[in-house]
């Protein structure tokens, strides 16, 4: 997409696209020229009045009442400016009015694994210019979160409120153990916590290590040893770094002592993973990976947590890398400009202050209890962080916190290694060494398919 700056003191630039035939053509972020004065009108002054139109998938009431109020601290800055939101909203619904020519002023999405499609056809607006042309500083944001709102030099989202994955723990049942710091002591303290009945079934769970629990997928494991999932060229790593091979044999060998007909009737008899019968909140299992919105989750369901007492710490790690203790996962909730925005310089105005505003970030932070993107934000007096939230907070900006790479096929990979892995754990895998290997086959033919 080719941008043509238009001078305009304070604003950003408009450039136009190409149209289909009978339509005026849409608006385009560009670069914002330098002020041509030393004036002091705020740009807030010299916006015209606009309606902008939100697409975002937060649902429940308190998540969507959570949002208004940071929109709302942003229409006191911009009080002629009127944000309409749309809750509920998904990837493909974005993706599908992109191309029919509806798209929103500005969409956020709760998954990063679209974020490299977007950046590459242009389906969300490039925003480097007007990043560099407003003088933000993205070094406010962790390299973590950097790398999954660009792709190939494309910056068309940016990090709105981020998750980091740690371990939830029981301390009634853990019965003054303290939390594992690396797999075989998690290996150990599950053994000791394990309860079972006279069959032998499972009546509490020490730790869960199935690939099908929750929030156990290979994204979220995939830090405990250090596992990449591409090598330098984009191809697939998961044949190849052994990092993969160890967090398998570590879970099956697990898997195996539970006995995995055990594990799955367990398993399978646990409740709503987003309800009150969630089974850490009533003491079926003492340590689960999660992530730091679950403290949300507790908080709003007193009756069903009264008795719950928890602590927060990092995952445990590959006991010959403890580097990487304190690290984990991290994706998040990313935003961008659709192309077709009707105004697109007044959406960027309010995605810069969703995304680098300290006080609206600790509005989000603060209702949907999810880890704020920014330095300032973290560090804001304002924000309420207790020792559980904090541990998350840590992992986040812990330099070794990993997530999944932007790929073009970032679903579709991931979906792979997820199907391995849990065929792996039923004992359907005789040769590891060769099912990761086609997995990278199928991995890598798909990128050729994709022109990469």
């Amino acid at each position: 997409m080719r941008l043509t700056p238009l001078a305009a003191a304070g604003l950003m630039a408009l450039a136009l696209t190409a149209c289909t035939a009978g339509k005026a053509p849409a608006p385009t972020l560009g670069a914002q020229a330098k002020p041509t004065t030393t004036g002091s009108e705020p740009v807030a002054a010299a916006l015209p009045p606009a309606t902008l139109e939100l697409w975002h998938g937060f649902s429940a009431d308190s998540e969507v009442k959570a949002f208004e109020e940071a929109i709302a601290g942003f229409t006191k800055k911009f009080p002629q400016i009127k944000v309409v939101a749309k809750k509920g909203i998904q990837d493909d619904q974005i993706t599908a009015a992109v191309r029919s020519g509806k798209a929103p002023d500005l969409a956020a999405s709760f998954t990063t694994d679209n974020v490299a499609q977007w950046c590459k056809s242009g389906a969300f607006q490039d925003l480097t210019e007007v990043i560099k042309a407003d003088g933000i500083d993205l070094n406010v944001l962790p390299a973590t979160s950097r790398s999954y709102t660009e792709f190939e030099g494309k910056r068309c989202t940016m990090p709105l409120l981020a998750d980091a994955y740690g371990m939830f723990y029981n301390t009634d049942l853990m019965k003054g153990e303290q939390p594992p710091k690396t797999l075989t002591e998690l290996t150990e303290l599950t053994k000791k916590l394990t309860v079972r009945d006279a069959n032998g079934d499972i009546k509490v769970a020490g730790f869960i290590p199935s690939f099908q629990y929750y929030e156990n997928s290979a994204s979220h494991m995939a830090p405990m040893t250090g596992a990449k999932w591409y090598n330098e060229d984009g191809t697939s790593a998961i044949g190849s770094d052994p990092a993969w091979k160890q967090l398998m044999t570590w879970q099956k060998e697990l898997v195996d002592w539970y006995g995995y007909d055990k594990l799955e009737k367990f398993r399978k008899g646990l409740g709503d993973e987003w309800g009150a019968e969630h089974p850490f909140f009533k003491g079926k299992v003492a340590m689960i990976l999660d992530g730091e919105w679950r403290l949300g989750m507790i908080a709003a369901n007193p009756e069903a947590t009264k008795d719950l007492k928890f602590g927060t710490a990092p995952l445990p790690v590959a006991d010959d890398k403890p580097d990487l203790h304190g690290s984990g996962f991290t994706a998040g909730t990313v935003i961008g400009v659709p192309k077709g925005a009707k105004n697109p310089q007044h959406a960027w105005e309010l995605l810069k202050y969703l995304t680098t505003d300290t006080e609206g970030l600790v509005t989000l932070s603060n209702k949907l209890r999810n880890v704020p993107t920014t330095k300032d934000a973290a560090a804001s007096p304002d924000l309420l962080v207790d020792d559980n939230f904090k541990t998350f907070i840590d992992i986040f900006n812990h330099p070794k916190t990993t997530t999944v790479p932007a790929s073009v096929n970032s679903v579709f990979n991931q979906a792979e290694v997820q199907n391995l892995l849990v065929q792996w754990e039923a004992g359907k895998v005789k040769d590891l060494d060769a099912a990761m290997a086609q997995v990278d086959k199928r991995i890598n033919d798909k990128l050729k398919l994709a022109g990469g």
